[in-house]
């Protein structure tokens, strides 16, 4: 059965900082990403990494601020977001892709980040 786990979400203020976890078991994946939905709008790509290798690849709205990283030991995927604003308030969804970048097969259930002005 495949699980993806996210944790880390919460409260902070404008400029502080978060790291979200995600935490993958069932599959070996080849592709990790975050994805963020803000209330009343779609959901939106944030970042991607591969398993191997280590590419990754940002959204414009947070390059220079986020960093994606991985554990392959633990299957653990993070998300470092500094300097955080409060348009960056959102549902965080882990995802996980099979086959490689772009294309992702199994969603988490999402973490909630507040950022607060």
């Amino acid at each position: 059965q495949v699980q993806l786990v996210e944790s880390g979400g919460g409260l902070v203020q404008a400029g502080g900082s978060l790291r979200l976890s995600c935490t993958a078991s069932g599959r070996t994946f080849m592709i990790y990403a975050w994805f963020r939905q803000a209330p009343g709008k779609e959901r939106q790509f944030v970042a991607e990494i591969a398993r191997s290798g280590g590419l990754t690849r940002y959204a414009d709205s947070v390059k220079g601020r986020f960093t994606i990283s991985r554990d392959n030991v633990k299957n653990t995927v993070y998300l470092q977001m500094n300097s955080l604003k409060p348009e960056d308030t959102a549902v965080y969804y882990c995802a996980a892709g099979l086959f490689g970048p772009g294309s992702y097969n199994y969603y988490g259930q999402g973490t909630q980040v507040t950022v607060s002005s």
